[in-house]
């Protein structure tokens, strides 16, 4: 059975640790009373060790009955939690436990209960805090979904009357064409009388007024304290994309600068409101309904949480004092803002009939599905599937290393200068895919809860079988490619055929990966496609917690992203046409390319740091780019040493990899990790770790400082016999920082999960479309 501490670390929200009850240091406190009392019985005992009376058994039994008739009867008076009310209002309850008698001589037991009531103080007004944060945002909601019902009604209703216009004026040429003037008026007033039945400008003002916002450029009834119009409303889109930013800056400025200045305050309401700007606006609304409804849940959890690890150590308190004192805190504990508030609920319950009636057609079930999606059930055939592809890759690569030892292809300088790159690329990607479901396998075993801290949807997440198919299947794939192209390149087939094989698998993996069919993982095909696009448009989208971790991922693979340009070159030169080998790496083009393609990763990466830095002001996110800037200039040199191998350039070589070296070795461990905290009392590590063996922590720093050490290769420059060893210990250099990025990844999370270094939000805040933009100028 796995202890209440354990559960509660592992379904506790990692942005709110520190505002749940801290049940170890409570724990601590009990022990504490434990060990007085133990230590004060065997007082007594060595007290009574020189004489033993017959009558010190009836004293005891007549003690326990006494203890037990007082426990019974006069519970109350073992202690009376108060509330000090200090302002009259919730927010000002303060509780305060008074030891009347039994315990009022025990200082442990004093501590325990002055610690008791500052966790259900804090505990209190931290579900008050989060729950009126909570009930605002449910107004704010309520606000602008009314005001899209009435733009909704109103674009409705001026299509309607566009719709009744064109009918009309067609009525009226036929009534012309057939010299029937008299009717002509008679239509003319039937049309004035259809669009009269339409909203007028005045009544779309009203309507949009009582919700205290207005439309950008219009007049309202209201002015400013310079006698100018207020301007208030925007109609805005979200920027979380390069697309969707260049959209809502090109929109502002036009509405701004070009389009406002000329409309009249009647005039505006038509060409403001469109069908575009209205969807836009309810799929903003509606995630941000769904952001409500997914903190109301989690204010629940923390409030149910809580009160369990109210109740068991209470319990065990109990059991220590051999008394019944628990009730009398536990009635306080239930009659508490966090328990007896019904806030929570009644809006809970709100945005479920919200959502059922206006973003799900009434569908109850369908709304369900977007407000509380289900977990994804585990799948034997996912399992059977994956010991299937592992045997198959197995059996494949023996096959393959007979093949290529008989053949003598490593001897081939055409197959290790082009076909070679092309299968190592889908090894090392193969290789990363392992270790991501190595990590999914070890985060789930310690409980950590990556689904919330990635923001991952439960129903399309990757679990860990689910990566080990994916990695098996590709890895099976592609050495059955290897095979069959040494045994056609043995056999009378032409050359050219032969060699084109690895990039129609290049091109069937890029199809698979694109596919719009639901095949092989669709969602989460996309939805990587989504994160590489936010890492490419850094810094104009705002930095989610997934995009930064792939961004990271991606600065371990320059390697792989070298190979893709080598592959690229192999297929667009057509190198396995004319078996020119050398055009790439004889191509200025090629050298510079290899440039952009190192840096790429930690340009990317230094944005997002630039980006955090505008969005929150912390200046830890400057460090953090300073840290990719030195590596970006590292990368650089070593790739300028490996083309002019001067004394010169060796020398900036080590100056600026040791530079960089230094500072992503401080930055994983202090930073990252959280390490070497000399006040820790996990000597050199951190206060909270997950795993209970120590020594491990202490392995994995050693580990990834051998690790980040690679650079020196290029240096040294290792003598090789030949250019086959030259390939392999590069294959197996860029494996190596794989692994290490692996292994770099378990403690990243698991310090994210117990101390939220990334200091990220529990609850996303949705933009909202209707900014009210009050100003006096």
């Amino acid at each position: 059975m796995v202890k209440f501490s354990k559960l509660l670390e592992a379904q506790l929200i990692p942005e709110w640790k520190d505002a749940f009850v801290n049940y170890w240091l409570l724990k601590k406190n009990v022990k504490k009373i434990k060990l007085s009392r133990n230590s004060k019985l065997l007082e007594i005992q060595k007290e009574h060790e020189y004489g033993f009376s017959i009558l010190d058994p009836i004293r005891c039994i007549v003690k326990k009955l006494s203890n037990r008739f007082d426990s019974g009867g006069k519970n109350s008076e073992i202690l009376q939690v108060k509330n000090s009310n200090r302002g009259g209002g919730d927010d000002e309850d303060v509780y305060q436990t008074e030891l009347v008698q039994l315990f009022s001589e025990e200082d442990e037991v004093k501590e325990f209960f002055m610690k008791l009531d500052e966790e259900l103080n804090k505990v209190n007004q931290f579900y008050k805090t989060r729950e009126r944060e909570f009930v605002e945002r449910g107004e704010i909601l309520n606000k602008q979904l009314q005001i899209l019902l009435d733009l909704k009604k109103i674009l409705n209703d001026r299509r309607q009357r566009d719709i009744q216009s064109k009918l009309d004026s067609g009525t009226l040429e036929r009534s012309n064409s057939s010299g029937r003037c008299s009717d002509c008026s008679e239509s003319a007033g039937e049309l004035d009388e259809t669009s009269s039945e339409g909203p007028s400008p005045d009544e779309v003002m009203v309507a949009i007024e009582r919700n205290r916002v207005n439309f950008i450029g219009a007049t309202t009834r209201t002015k400013t304290k310079k006698g100018k119009p207020k301007m208030a409303m925007r109609i805005d889109k979200t920027a979380a994309t390069l697309t969707s930013s260049i959209s809502s800056i090109t929109s502002m400025l036009w509405e701004d600068l070009i389009t406002n200045p000329k409309k009249e305050s009647l005039g505006v309401v038509g060409d403001l409101i469109n069908e575009k700007k209205i969807q836009s606006a309810e799929k903003m609304i509606r995630g941000a309904f769904v952001e409500l409804y997914k903190g109301l849940g989690l204010l629940k959890t923390y409030s149910s949480l809580n009160m369990l690890a109210f109740t068991k150590i209470l319990k065990k308190f109990d059991k220590v004092a051999n008394q019944q004192a628990s009730d009398n805190y536990l009635k306080v504990v239930k009659r508490s803002h966090f328990i007896s508030s019904d806030k929570v609920v009644r809006l809970t319950d709100e945005v479920e009939s919200i959502f059922t009636k206006y973003f799900a057609s009434n569908d109850r079930k369908k709304a369900m599905k977007f407000l509380r999606p289900q977990l994804q059930k585990d799948s034997h055939m996912v399992t059977f599937f994956t010991g299937i592809f592992t045997g198959g890759f197995v059996t494949l690569f023996g096959v393959y290393a007979i093949l290529a030892h008989l053949s003598g292809i490593f001897s081939d300088g055409g197959y290790m200068e082009t076909i070679y790159p092309v299968f190592s690329m889908f090894a090392l990607l193969s290789l990363h895919m392992f270790m991501y479901g190595s990590n999914l396998f070890m985060w789930k075993n310690t409980r950590i809860n990556y689904n919330f801290i990635f923001e991952f949807s439960p129903t399309t997440a990757l679990k860990y079988r689910d990566a080990f198919l994916i990695c098996t299947s590709l890895m099976t794939a592609v050495v059955g490619a290897m095979v069959i192209h040494l045994l056609l390149r043995s056999t009378s087939f032409s050359s050219t055929q032969v060699d084109a094989i690895p990039g129609v698998l290049f091109l069937f993996f890029i199809g698979l990966l694109i596919c719009p069919f639901n095949i092989f993982y669709r969602s989460t095909r996309y939805y990587f496609i989504r994160v590489i696009r936010n890492i490419i448009s850094s810094p104009f989208c705002k930095v989610i917690m997934v995009d930064f971790f792939m961004a990271d991922q991606l600065t371990s693979q320059i390697p792989l992203l070298r190979h893709m340009e080598s592959t690229a070159c192999y297929l667009l030169a057509g190198s396995f046409e004319t078996h020119r080998y050398e055009i790439c790496h004889s191509s200025k083009l090629y050298r510079e390319l290899a440039y952009v393609i190192s840096f790429a990763p930690y340009y990317w990466r230094a944005m997002q740091c630039a980006r955090r830095w505008f969005d929150e002001g912390d200046v830890n996110h400057l460090a953090n780019l300073g840290k990719y800037v030195s590596a970006m200039v590292a990368a650089g040199a070593r790739l300028t040493f490996g083309m002019q191998p001067t004394l010169l350039w060796k020398v900036i070589v080590i100056a600026t990899s040791s530079i960089a070296t230094i500072y992503q070795l401080y930055w994983d461990f202090v930073k990252d990790w959280g390490f070497l905290n000399p006040k820790s009392k996990n000597p050199w590590l951190r206060d909270e770790l997950i795993l209970k063996n120590k020594s491990i922590y202490y392995v994995s720093i050693v580990i990834n400082l051998v690790l980040r050490l690679a650079w020196v290769e290029t240096v040294m420059h290792f003598s090789l016999g030949s250019l086959v060893e030259y390939r392999l210990l590069d294959f197996s250099l860029a494996s190596l920082e794989i692994i290490r990025r692996g292994h770099w990844n378990f403690y990243r999370l698991e310090n994210e999960h117990l101390n939220n270094v990334g200091k990220f939000r529990a609850i996303k805040k949705v933009p909202l479309p209707f900014r009210e933009t009050d100003s006096d100028d």
